[in-house]
């Protein structure tokens, strides 16, 4: 769950699985002239946007603490055995229907305890790894599966289309976590060449009119309008958990929009 708190008070909450859709969406119109698109495109586009399904146990049930008046966004809650094999639940049912896919957001996680494999130059990629023995079990499993499964690929071509799940998980995240602002993204594949490490600038800038100037720009043509889902709560203050579930749930779905030039 993404959590933003308004100077008001209210809450913005965006389902780390709707954050996914969005970079679904990146995926599906990824490719130009500047830009070549997924070779694997369907495999590319089902791991980009079901690549966070190992939150929707805790979509089901997010927590709220009434003493604090808080509901902890994604990088707040703990990776305890549960939510491990909520992760691990996730990977498996995607690579039963598309083995690519499976591999991309299996490393994708484990990415995510090893600083995403030095894919990402700017924003800072900073590793999640706390020394926990039960994580490190569990990203040293899924790395040994990551192994096996690449004996069927190509791994030049799947370094690359790792690479731009990256981007297109932290151009989603920018987008989602706070209001648009100017940013860099220095490491994003052009095309298939790429070592998995290297790429070109992406500068995203917000206009005053609203629209997102991207330079260069990825997508497959300009003008084009993608967003995502979300709910806004009028206060962080409720009761108890039971009250904030009943806000959260019958909170009416939103959608908020961008324009990419």
């Amino acid at each position: 769950m993404i959590v933003r708190t308004l100077d008001d008070g209210s809450l913005i909450m965006i389902n780390q699985t709707d954050h996914a859709r969005l970079s679904g969406m990146f995926a599906a119109h990824w490719g130009n002239a500047s830009f070549e698109a997924p070779r694997l495109r369907d495999s590319c586009m089902r791991a980009a946007a079901l690549h966070d399904h190992g939150w929707l146990q805790y979509e089901t049930e997010p927590s709220y603490d009434p003493v604090a008046k808080s509901t902890p966004s994604f990088f707040q809650t703990k990776n305890d055995e549960r939510q491990l094999a909520a992760y691990g639940w996730a990977i498996d049912w995607l690579t039963a229907i598309d083995p690519y896919a499976g591999l991309l957001i299996g490393r994708h996680r484990t990415g995510l305890y090893r600083g995403r494999y030095g894919a990402v130059v700017s924003p800072v990629s900073v590793s999640r790894q706390r020394n926990d023995p039960m994580l490190d079990e569990f990203v040293a499993r899924y790395e040994a599966k990551q192994e096996r499964a690449l004996e069927s690929f190509s791994r030049a071509q799947f370094v690359v289309d790792y690479q731009l799940l990256q981007f297109w998980d932290l151009f989603s995240l920018a987008l989602c976590l706070r209001e648009p602002r100017e940013e860099v993204f220095s490491f994003v594949p052009p095309d298939y060449q790429g070592d998995g490490a290297t790429g070109v600038t992406i500068t995203m800038k917000p206009l005053p009119n609203g629209d997102i100037e991207l330079s260069p720009n990825p997508f497959d043509e300009p003008g084009r309008v993608m967003g995502y889902a979300y709910r806004h709560l009028p206060t962080a203050d409720y009761p108890d958990i039971a009250a904030f579930r009943r806000a959260y749930f019958g909170a009416e779905p939103r959608l908020m929009k961008f324009r990419f030039v």
